[in-house]
């Protein structure tokens, strides 16, 4: 059994989340979604509500979990018996940071892969903190979040 991590913040998921999630689950038997637990990093969200959110949002996706974590992904992926960690990227500065991270969980343990894939055109520029800027100043996110999370902004 193919066993891969999704690793990330997911503050809150957005469709481009989703977007790598779907087409990675072609790929893997099973794929955890970790939501980080970072105590020194303000969150917009409580892990509690990012945890139900990504719940509510890939409901339909048979081969997903979610779980958070605090530590290394690496390690949680070798308990967890994951062989890949999945990665996304939208654009070249963000290719940077994970070749950083990548050579970093290799030295931890060079038996977990990293596995990225390229952002769509249409979903280059969506993040997290985009998302909420834009939510903040009353733009419309509808098309760029999944329903649940779509719904707790609007609140």
């Amino acid at each position: 059994m193919k066993i891969a991590v999704y690793p990330g913040s997911f503050d809150p998921i957005t469709n481009g989340h989703l977007d790598i999630l779907k087409r990675a689950s072609k790929i893997f038997d099973k794929i955890i979604i970790l939501v980080a637990v970072n105590p020194n990093k303000h969150f917009n969200f409580s892990l509690k509500d990012r945890v139900e959110l990504i719940k509510e949002s890939v409901k339909g996706i048979n081969n997903v979990e979610v779980d958070s974590f605090e530590g290394l992904t690496v390690d949680y992926a070798k308990k967890h018996n994951a062989t890949h960690l999945i990665r996304g990227l939208r654009a070249v500065s963000d290719f940077e940071y994970e070749f950083q991270l990548a050579s970093a969980n290799e030295f931890v343990d060079s038996s977990i892969d990293m596995v990225f894939f390229m952002a769509r055109g249409d979903k280059t520029f969506i993040s997290s903190s985009a998302i909420m800027e834009l939510a903040r100043n009353g733009v419309d996110v509808k098309d760029l979040v999944p329903a649940p999370v779509y719904n707790l902004l609007r609140k």
